[in-house]
């Protein structure tokens, strides 16, 4: 959309992302071309001689109300029906200013993936929530990232709702086995149930962007190709594989119309339990299983909570490592001073674990983390789903190295901080964690300059997203400094 339609000003209004309809802004909002004051009489052939004095402005004036009017209307009616827009169609809302890079006034997510990242923008764009957002976020990397992430995968999130103050971990439950070594898919199911208690956009909406993507294709990103190279492509053919048996390389055009399917039949499924069938029916088939094994399905707890001297901080209980994390936090907070976060001997094998964040200026952060246990997780694709099975062990534990952490300050004021971290799994990650909030509690530099400097010294292989908000603006960033991508509006 452009600044104009039909030869007549646009009239842009504050998106809320909390709410299924639009609050129209100020009247100074409306666009600028209409610098003549309707009411002045001006140099119009009515005020030349023999005309009616003031007559034409009026009727100019009285046109333009009517145009005005006519398009407020038109936009509440469209605001208030039942079906989001399609993909790609809604146009951010304009601002008089601009901020650096990372800095926005409603909304933002920062993802590993280019075109994840940018899907999850168009969710808050189209209405949905910070809820709405990651989900289709996280099922946009399960597609273009299979190195780190997929249906495989387990899940963990923290979600910070600012509309009724409560914050809420997602828990993927105990660790299960489909078969030996090939672990109990439960991303879908995991999904599915946040989306139900606080989601806001239609389910199926969610699923359709993912779904193109593994239909029509996605272009093989640097961070996978990189995977590739590293752990070759057995067992990835012909998903990841030219005819040759070759990996993909960067740029390269990959397919997997099985998910596809799988996706399409879990955008159908009325509840969380149902939407995780649509993945383990083929998959029962595929392993020659008599029947479905028993499984302890995905939860939604209580976060956390550590009360401190500046506020609140929030993360996920156990068996995640947040536990451990609230413990390092407050005997650091005891000593004032943010701890040395040591650095381990570089690890050059790819990643099997991925991380994405979305905020909204009225405070309200989702933190995802998901693992496949190793890169490519136990590299078994399933060729009736196109999935990748993360790799476990009968009687293994959860990795405990997942704790997102939001810190809302104690302040009286009616703009509240809020301040999200979360990183990719690591031995060292609570300590990461640690020194990144304390660093950002003993900042005295402005919180918008702040928000992209304070982790800039941890541990190389490590990836640590940065979500905050503050005086009503958004902010985003990752290190290291390449490693995602951020959109906003």
């Amino acid at each position: 959309m452009g600044d104009t339609m039909a030869g007549r000003p646009v009239l842009y209004q504050k998106l809320q992302l909390w709410e299924s309809s639009l609050e129209s802004e100020d009247e100074e909002e409306i666009s600028e071309s209409l610098a003549l004051d309707p009411w002045r009489p001006q140099n119009y052939p009515g005020n030349q001689a023999g005309g009616l004095p003031g007559a034409w402005p009026r009727i100019v004036a009285a046109l333009l109300l009517v145009v005005i009017v006519f398009s407020l209307a038109a936009k509440q009616l469209q605001a208030k029906g039942s079906s989001p827009a399609p993909l790609g169609t809604v146009a951010p809302p304009r601002s008089r200013h601009t901020h650096s890079p990372g800095v926005y006034h409603h909304g933002a997510v920062i993802s590993p993936a280019a075109p994840c990242t940018h899907l999850a923008r168009e969710f808050l764009a189209a209405g949905g929530n910070v809820v709405d957002a990651g989900i289709g976020a996280a099922l946009c990397l399960a597609v273009v990232h299979p190195h780190a992430t997929g249906l495989g995968a387990m899940f963990w999130g923290l979600f910070h709702n600012s509309s009724s103050g409560n914050t809420s971990a997602l828990m993927p439950g105990p660790v299960q086995t489909l078969v030996p070594g090939l672990g109990l898919p439960l991303a879908l199911p995991s999904l599915a149930l946040l989306h139900r208690h606080f989601g806001h956009l239609p389910w199926s909406y969610l699923l359709t962007g993912p779904t193109t993507l593994a239909e029509e294709g996605f272009l093989v990103d640097t961070a996978l190709a990189l995977a590739l190279a590293t752990q070759g492509a057995k067992g990835l053919c012909p998903l990841l594989c030219h005819p040759d048996g070759s990996p993909l390389g960067p740029g390269a055009r990959a397919t997997n119309p099985e998910l596809a399917k799988v996706l399409r039949k879990a955008a159908l499924a009325p509840s969380p339990e149902l939407a995780g069938d649509a993945l383990l029916s083929p998959l029962v088939r595929e392993l020659g299983l008599e029947a479905p094994p028993a499984r302890s399905l995905p939860t939604l707890q209580t976060a956390l909570l550590l009360p401190v001297p500046q506020g609140l901080l929030f993360t996920t209980p156990s068996p995640s490592a947040g536990p451990e994390l609230l413990a390092q936090l407050e005997a650091a907070l005891h000593k004032g001073e943010p701890s040395p976060v040591p650095c381990p001997p570089q690890d050059p094998a790819p990643p099997g674990s991925s991380v994405l964040a979305i905020v909204d200026s009225s405070g309200s952060v989702l933190l995802l983390a998901s693992s496949l246990n190793g890169s490519f997780g136990s590299g078994h694709l399933s060729l009736s789903t196109g999935v990748l099975f993360s790799k476990l062990v009968a009687g293994s534990s959860a990795t405990p190295w997942v704790c997102p952490l939001i810190f809302r300050d104690s302040s009286d004021d009616t703009e509240v901080d809020v301040f999200g971290l979360v990183a990719s799994e690591s031995p060292t990650v609570t300590r990461v964690i640690t020194h990144t909030l304390l660093t950002h509690l003993a900042g005295a530099q402005p919180q918008h300059q702040q928000a992209r400097t304070t982790c800039t010294n941890v541990c190389s292989q490590e990836t640590v997203l940065q979500v905050a908000v503050h005086a009503e603006h958004v902010h985003v960033s990752g290190v290291p400094k390449d490693c995602c991508s951020f959109e906003g509006l």
